[in-house]
């Protein structure tokens, strides 16, 4: 999840206008086309993520189901979501393969909204996410 933040005012008063939201899409240029990124997704599937990448991965979507961080730990397929971030992550960064760092850098905006912090911590889902990092060893 990505937080955009909030309009600045003029945009704000011209969505509350009632600006049709897909004519003002309708304005902005394109960055790519389908067939770019559609090579972009196929590269993305070529990064290389290693058995004990896999493995810290796994370390940290358990760390979520022990109970001490939130109250419902992670799925598999949150888990697949994760990764395919990271792998995106890494290309951006000009690698063929996932380091800890991506893993890292992910999660906590992949998982945020499917995570509950476990009582009151005093953070949102985001810190929470980072503390857990922070706890669990790296490969």
């Amino acid at each position: 999840r990505i937080s955009l933040g909030h309009p600045d005012r003029a945009a704000e008063r011209e969505l509350l206008a009632g600006a049709d939201r897909r004519e003002m899409l309708a304005h902005l240029p394109a960055l790519l086309d389908a067939g770019e990124l559609l090579a972009l997704q196929q590269r993305v599937q070529q990064v290389h993520a290693s058995g004990a990448l896999l493995d810290y991965l796994q370390d940290l979507i358990a760390a979520t189901r022990s109970g001490r961080w939130f109250l419902q730990g992670l799925s598999p397929r949150a888990g697949i979501s994760v990764l395919r971030a990271a792998k995106a992550q890494a290309l951006l960064a000009g690698r063929d393969y996932v380091a800890p760092d991506d893993i890292q850098a992910v999660l906590p905006q992949t998982v945020a909204h499917r995570v509950t912090p476990v009582g009151d911590a005093g953070r949102g889902a985001q810190e929470q996410v980072r503390a857990m990092i922070a706890a669990v060893p790296l490969p």
